[in-house]
């Protein structure tokens, strides 16, 4: 097993800042990436920036309905994809009028052993799960970060920006209040 390294107080090295400032808050990750990207064209130290997304959830979208000719087939193609596989292995070792057919039993093998397993598996979850997905773990909010000493720099950069952290609706930081 591998470890990340880190610091000496617990965190990731290369992963933090040490007095973070926030920048602003974005709903899109796009959104996040063209402000550090504006700051980096206006040559700002971006190595001093980080992008954290926040409120974390899973999403997962239903792709199709899995029926037992969907199993068996998925079983019986990734079983011949494997044959095949370790066939070209084996052949490598054969003799040269036997690689063929070594290739050929070994994706024959393969399939009978992937449809066996797959029907297997399928069988085993009495339909607990007849459907296929896929799911993807997404950030609601992006927060633009920066290091304490460059912030004020990068927030008057970032007053340029269209649309950008603290604009209005027009593009523009609202003016300054004005006293009576």
């Amino acid at each position: 097993m591998t470890s990340i390294p880190s610091s000496g107080r617990g965190r990731i090295s290369g992963l933090t800042l040490e007095y973070p400032m926030s920048l602003g808050v974005f709903e899109k990750y796009e959104d996040a990436q063209k402000a550090v990207d504006f700051l980096s064209d206006r040559e700002f130290p971006v190595e001093n920036c980080m992008i954290v997304g926040t409120d974390l959830r899973q999403v997962e979208r239903v792709t199709g309905r899995l029926t037992v000719g969907r199993v068996a087939l998925a079983g019986l193609v990734t079983g011949i994809w494997m044959g095949l596989f370790v066939g070209l292995i084996f052949a490598l070792f054969a003799q040269s009028g036997d690689a063929f057919m070594t290739v050929l039993w070994a994706m024959l093998f393969g399939g009978v052993f992937g449809l066996v397993w797959a029907l297997l598996g399928h069988a085993l979850t009495r339909g607990q799960r007849d459907f296929t997905s896929v799911s993807q773990v997404v950030a609601t909010r992006y927060e633009v970060l920066t290091e304490h000493k460059f912030a004020q720099r990068a927030r008057d950069l970032l007053v340029e920006l269209p649309n950008g952290p603290g604009a209005t609706a027009w593009g523009k930081q609202p003016p300054p209040p004005t006293e009576p």
